[in-house]
């Protein structure tokens, strides 16, 4: 089955730290292989705890979208339970330099475990196991940070990662499926993330089969998420869900 399986839908610092909502990430099956997307802090505790338990040793990779703590603080770990303790050199490892090269948070002595690790850069293509994805315009948020364009067989996944909001976004992600980081429910000035009418915006241009809400702020989950959903839905004409910790998405039926 070809899913998206949300192990964490805590957004920013306040509810990742009180974990409110959990942090582990998005595991994606697609087309025969697995990648792990932003393994924030419990992403190696909730892939074990899954039913059915989502195995790191069947991963083909792992990617960041950007190096902040809420979506790279276990890729070490994932490193190892990916390689089976470095023992089994496979997969492949996706992040920006700034991930990598100044205050790495992927540490040196992992990235020997791994195949290969690739570096994110602007509007390149690149390929995991039997996926391929692209990246689109950099984001505007506090590190270097980039959305994915995910193309299977049959679908096309869109993930938009933390940002602030920019004229060009909706038209770099045109997914079947759309998932989308909305930690506020009101903008703020300064503040660099996508808030209910940022997704507003999007959703009226690229109009999706499918939008899934996710990595909520304090202020979205006072909001419930659920109920922002229905209102977009309503709003948009898009087929819109709020995901909670856990969920999965068969995408074979979208």
């Amino acid at each position: 089955m070809n899913s998206i399986k949300f192990l964490g839908t805590a957004g920013a610092r306040f509810v990742m730290i009180e974990q409110l909502r959990a942090s582990g990430g998005i595991w994606l099956s697609l087309d025969d292989s697995k990648v792990l997307i932003d393994p924030g802090p419990g992403s190696l505790v909730r892939c074990l705890a899954s039913r059915p338990r989502l195995n790191p040793k069947e991963l083909d990779g792992i990617i960041l979208t950007h190096r902040h703590l809420d979506h790279s603080n276990d890729v070490n770990i994932m490193i190892e339970a990916m390689t089976n303790g470095g023992s089994s050199r496979r997969g492949v490892v996706f992040a920006p330099r700034d991930a990598l090269e100044s205050d790495p948070v992927v540490l040196h002595y992992v990235r020997g475990y791994v195949e290969r690790l690739e570096v994110l850069e602007e509007y390149k293509d690149y390929r995991v196991g039997n996926i391929s994805f692209s990246t689109a315009k950099r984001h505007r948020h506090g590190s270097e940070t980039y959305g994915l364009n995910i193309k299977g067989r049959r679908c096309r996944v869109s993930i938009i990662p933390d940002t602030l909001y920019f004229k060009e976004l909706p038209y770099c992600y045109t997914g079947d499926v759309v998932v989308i980081n909305v930690v506020r429910a009101e903008c703020k000035p300064g503040v660099d993330h996508l808030c209910i009418a940022d997704v507003e915006e999007i959703l009226k241009v690229n109009h999706p089969k499918l939008c899934v809400l996710t990595h909520f702020g304090m202020t979205m989950l006072k909001a419930k998420p659920w109920r922002v959903a229905e209102m977009l839905s309503d709003k948009t004409g898009v087929r819109v869900i709020a995901a909670q910790d856990g969920m999965s998405v068969n995408l074979d039926e979208v």
